[in-house]
């Protein structure tokens, strides 16, 4: 079975087999871990059906989960690093002031006039908390050396959905290259 959709979210993804009986390990992206099964039944990005959970029971960093449909421990091995999706329809709508991550990508960034300064090129979380990753402007043209900005409130004190902008107080702080790489 597969669903016909572009406007996929991915919410985890599958770490391999669990033992030999036929169940798979799952790692959640989701603010609350335990609530991704609450978006099942999860699909690849193309909208094939993947993984259909009958239970599931949590371990250290992860989820033990037993499909309804049982595949063979190879097969859940051989789809290690394999991420899941969900519908954007299966979330819940945010708040005026919220936004799910994927919706910064893309977003023009100002450092607080009128002229655009970069894009957001990603989000990353390396354990620490959020880093956009920004395209900078140079010249009217995008391009050059990528910026790490750290998603926080004094570095990024606006994100305006409405008018797709997000402004970094902080930019040149981030864009300074005069810095040796080891200080």
């Amino acid at each position: 079975m597969s669903i016909k959709t572009t406007d996929m979210i991915i919410v985890g993804v599958m770490t391999g087999a669990h033992g030999v009986r036929g169940d798979v390990r799952v790692k959640s992206f989701t603010a609350d871990p335990s609530a991704l099964f609450e978006y099942a039944p999860f699909y690849s990005e193309t909208g094939e059906l993947l993984l259909d959970p009958k239970s599931v029971r949590p371990a250290k960093d992860h989820f033990v989960v037993t499909p309804k449909a049982p595949r063979q421990k190879e097969d859940w091995d051989a789809m290690r690093k394999t991420r899941l999706f969900v519908p954007r329809t299966m979330l819940p709508d945010t708040d005026d002031d919220e936004f799910y991550i994927d919706q910064l990508i893309g977003l023009t960034v100002y450092g607080g006039g009128d002229e655009a300064i970069g894009t957001i090129k990603a989000v990353y979380n390396h354990g620490a908390g959020d880093l956009l990753e920004i395209t900078p402007k140079i010249g009217g043209r995008t391009g050059g050396k990528s910026v790490l900005v750290p998603f926080t409130l004094a570095d990024v004190p606006v994100v305006d959905m409405a008018a797709k902008r997000v402004i970094v107080a902080t930019f040149d702080i981030w864009a300074d290259d005069s810095k040796p790489d080891d200080a």
